[in-house]
């Protein structure tokens, strides 16, 4: 049973609060046990002395006639004997009467009262003894009561201990139950987390309500399925690009081969060659650009430095050869955390799109809104469709034929675009202007 509960988070917190509450409470019990006792004795001895104090005074004054029975003033304190210097007594009450002498303990000139227990026969007493005079034959007053049961017993330490007990007890049980409640959550998500398997991540746990920690645990717990998913659906996406986009070029290559080797005097080598060479080109682009957007969407380029964007303009247009020129509005000290290469491919393939669509200018901004930094990159081609702003991200997006002058292109040099956007924590997007297009690019300004 043990076992089972030190392997239950639920059981281990409900066993150290009960450990808490236990070391907590017993000493406060004990402390509470020794300072009663003490408050109780010294309030009994406090009547005993007053009364020993008082009948001295009256024997002094010869106010209290020696024989007589001594009168009682204080019924709790009802045993008072007066004992002379030879042991006799001089005088009692009537409940010390038949009772041998209370103590033998005589005080002395310098302590003239003495408080302390003394057991009878038949029961014991709280007593104080008080002289007389400072004479050595002064009598002796003693005045006493019999040990209350508070102090007599252990009564008190049972009520104390039970209460002790039944406080950790409902300590425990409290725990145990509060703790069961926050869990319980929990116990929900890792239902909900074992009925997601591989076939399908679009599954979330349940967020509770509020905003303490498993509330965001349930959110940690859902942006990782998210990504998962995301990931996942970037592994078919992959597949499924590479098999379509991959079929042409090869089915292309595979027809001028067979056509070769079936019909060799009908074949020209030097137009076989250069057509074989056009496609394996552009078979070694989409490879290549697949595995920049694989390699992306798994963080695998994470080495971050810190990037200015008009620096990176400047040295991308340093190395192009375009056959439409670019105009470069660069605003300076706008930096970025991030991966160089990676921007720089940004850049290159708006450059291209731009390049393959403009008519008469290209135009490359960089600005600073705010906390980002801005890089546009327009054109003055064919304005491009408000329905057909965000589809042009996708992979391997054509839109009509106003816009399929791009020959040469992979199809994903925009779908390149956003993802690297997205991993810099930022946005890619298209935004109006007449007469042509322009592209966006936001990111994180530092």
């Amino acid at each position: 049973m043990s076992a089972l509960w030190a392997k239950s988070l639920r059981g281990r917190v409900t066993l150290i609060a009960t450990a808490v509450a236990a070391l907590v409470l017993i000493p406060v019990g004990v402390a509470t046990v020794l300072v009663t006792r003490s408050l109780v004795e010294a309030s009994v001895y406090e009547s005993t002395r007053d009364t020993a104090e008082r009948i001295a005074y009256e024997m002094r004054s010869g106010a209290l006639p020696l024989g007589a029975a001594i009168p009682v003033s204080d019924p709790a304190v009802d045993l008072i004997q007066i004992v002379g210097a030879d042991g006799r007594f001089l005088a009692t009450s009537d409940a010390a009467r038949n009772l041998p002498p209370l103590s033998d303990v005589r005080p002395s000139g310098e302590d003239r009262a003495i408080s302390t227990t003394h057991c009878l026969p038949t029961e014991c007493v709280h007593l104080s003894a008080v002289r007389v005079s400072k004479f050595a034959d002064s009598p002796v007053v003693y005045a006493g009561r019999s040990t209350p049961d508070l102090l007599a017993t252990n009564t008190l330490e049972a009520i104390v201990f039970t209460e002790i007990a039944v406080l950790v007890g409902l300590a425990g049980w409290a725990t145990w139950l509060v703790t069961g409640r926050a869990l319980r959550p929990v116990a929900t998500m890792r239902a909900e987390l074992d009925a997601v398997h591989a076939g399908d991540l679009s599954s979330r746990v349940t967020e509770p309500h509020g905003a303490d920690e498993v509330v965001e645990l349930a959110k940690s717990v859902n942006s990782t399925l998210a990504r998962l998913e995301r990931s996942a659906e970037q592994q078919r996406q992959f597949a499924s690009d590479a098999s379509h986009e991959l079929r042409t070029p090869i089915a292309g290559l595979r027809a001028q081969l067979e056509s070769a080797q079936l019909y060799p005097d009908d074949t020209d080598i030097d137009l076989l060659v250069r057509s074989a060479l056009r496609d394996t080109d552009r078979l070694e682009a989409i490879i290549t650009d697949l595995l920049l957007l694989a390699r992306i969407g798994s963080r695998v380029d994470a080495a971050k430095e810190r990037v200015d964007l008009a620096e990176l303009v400047r040295q991308e247009l340093s190395i192009r050869s375009d056959k439409i020129p670019v105009r470069a509005h660069l605003a300076e000290g706008v930096r970025v955390d991030g991966v160089r290469l990676q921007l720089a491919r940004v850049l290159t393939n708006l450059l291209d799109n731009a390049q393959r669509h403009a008519e008469h200018y290209v135009k490359v901004t960089v600005s600073r809104e705010d906390c980002m930094a801005v890089l546009s990159v327009e054109n003055d081609g064919v304005e491009i469709p408000q329905q057909d702003r965000e589809r042009i991200f996708e992979r391997f997006t054509r839109l009509d034929a106003a816009r399929s002058r791009d020959a040469g292109g992979t199809g994903l040099g925009l779908a390149i675009a956003r993802d690297v956007a997205m991993a810099h924590r930022g946005q890619i997007t298209v935004e109006d202007c007449r007469g042509g297009a322009r592209f966006v690019l936001r990111l994180p300004a530092v």
